[in-house]
């Protein structure tokens, strides 16, 4: 199944498309792969999910990725003798460890890292931003706040941080026993991890995991921001979680930082998905917002791995249709006589290493020579990272005898991932990616392509050999 686009689709499941032949519909919509969100998914419903996108992964004959997004910290406050209370901007509002029903007055906050860890000055935000105070005075079991802007508190709202460090990791007891399914499935690529702080959160992840998903950040607070370089050395992939982001800091901000983000990311070389509210008004409407279309086309034009649908495709009215219109603004998008140029002006400098120095010449050579695409050989997926890096004009397509790899890179800008088998020497090597061009519909015979590849063969990580190839009269040999 051949994409005419560099982008891919992040795809979130839930009531609306759970079953397998909605499954089956969004990805032949244009859904790369899908996200599992574990807030509302249980155990054994993982377990269904990934059996139903592996068997459409059968029937469609293309590597499809596997994203499990864990609910992280859900910092709530606790309930109201009268379920709802007024306040007044000034008054002063109480949070502490006293289990009773609130008031006006006060309310229990059944986090005592918050009452730990806030400090006088910090920002509570409570409700999506809908209230919002200040820390006057803290003693380690209180906080006795000035309520800045608001006018009412509910029973089980959200709490947000935006100028405190809490002393707890991300993982909550919840997301252990989360990861500890994930893993034992055996059959997720990645897992994404919610409201990371600082680089250190993603040390206990990395250990527990042990290589066996790749670890997304979720980059949804102003302390990430502060860090980014770091939590990006540190993380397979980003994820531009603007929800959460757009509550903590000045919605202004966003745009910005998700620039920022999505450019570190590329110079990294590390994949980056753009996340939340993209075609919100097709929850429930069967064509975007022209706002929503400018939006999504933003992400493309600054060269993101990935955009992603949440609710679009997990609740709404629409699934089908919001994948499709997502694939049809990128393939337009790519299309534009401004396109190249944006992704061009934003390319980073290679690194000193032999792959990204492999990777710089073939693409160099394919736009230089007009080739019909870029063959690359990958068996870890580095090789297929840094060609995409690049960010070529002609199509990559990434070879892998690993499975898991294939998958792996379904979220990453541009590669078209084949399983294959490992070439035991040069001809079996220049043959099998001939086919395999003509057979994924990349090329004809006659048509030149340049192949990238490891010397000795089946050696991870050994990228160093550049191999023109002209495609044979019979679509089967490399000359």
């Amino acid at each position: 199944m051949k994409r005419n686009r560099k982008v891919k689709i992040l795809a979130t499941l839930g009531p609306a498309s759970s079953d397998e032949a909605m499954i089956r519909k969004l990805h032949e919509a244009g859904a790369d792969l899908f996200r599992i969100n574990m807030s509302h998914s249980s155990h054994e419903m993982l377990r269904t999910l990934i059996q139903r996108i592996r068997s459409v992964e059968a029937a469609c004959g293309r590597p499809i990725g596997i994203l499990a997004d864990l609910q992280g910290p859900k910092l709530r406050v606790g309930k109201f003798a009268e379920t709802t209370v007024e306040l007044k901007a000034g008054q002063t509002f109480t949070l502490d460890s006293n289990e009773a029903p609130g008031d006006a007055t006060r309310v229990y906050l059944p986090h005592p890292e918050i009452l730990e860890s806030v400090k006088p000055g910090d920002r509570l935000l409570i409700d999506d931003g809908k209230l919002h105070l200040k820390a006057v005075k803290c003693d380690g079991k209180t906080i006795v706040t000035e309520v800045v802007s608001g006018t009412k508190i509910s029973d089980r709202k959200g709490v947000s941080l935006p100028d405190t460090i809490l002393a707890t990791g991300v993982l909550t007891d919840k997301d252990r026993a989360d990861l500890d399914a994930v893993l034992a499935t055996n059959d997720v690529d990645w897992v994404a991890l919610s409201f990371i702080q600082r680089p250190e959160d993603l040390a206990e992840v990395r250990k527990i995991a042990k290589g066996r998903v790749g670890l997304m950040s979720k980059i949804e607070k102003p302390q990430a921001i502060e860090r980014i370089d770091e939590i990006i050395a540190l993380s397979d992939a980003l994820m531009v979680a603007r929800g959460d982001l757009g509550v903590e800091m000045p919605l202004e901000r966003v745009p910005g930082i998700q620039k920022q983000l999505i450019r570190a990311c590329r110079r990294e070389g590390k994949p980056v998905v753009v996340a939340t509210q993209m075609l919100e008004s097709m929850i429930t409407a069967p064509v975007p917002t022209r706002a929503e279309v400018s939006d999504v086309a933003t992400a493309v034009f600054e060269g993101a791995d990935a955009i992603m649908l949440s609710a679009e495709s997990a609740s709404g009215q629409y699934p089908v249709e919001a994948v499709a219109t997502m694939a049809s603004i990128a393939h337009t998008v790519e299309r534009e006589p401004h396109y190249p140029g944006i992704i061009y002006a934003q390319r980073a400098q290679p690194e000193a290493t032999g792959a990204d120095a492999i990777s710089l010449a073939a693409r160099q050579i394919a736009e230089t020579l007009r080739l019909q695409a870029i063959v690359c050989y990958t068996s870890s997926g580095n090789t297929g990272l840094r060609a995409s890096r690049e960010r070529p004009e002609v199509p990559i397509i990434a070879l892998s005898p690993v499975i898991q790899t294939a998958r792996r890179l379904s979220v990453v800008w541009g590669l078209h991932c084949v399983v294959s088998s490992e070439p035991t020497d040069l001809d079996e090597m220049v043959n099998g990616a001939c086919r395999i061009v003509v057979d994924e519909g990349f090329g004809k015979p006659g048509d030149r392509i340049i192949i990238s590849a490891g010397v000795p063969l089946g050696t991870p990580g050994s990228t160093n050999m550049l191999r023109i190839a002209y495609i044979g009269s019979d679509g089967q040999t490399g000359i």
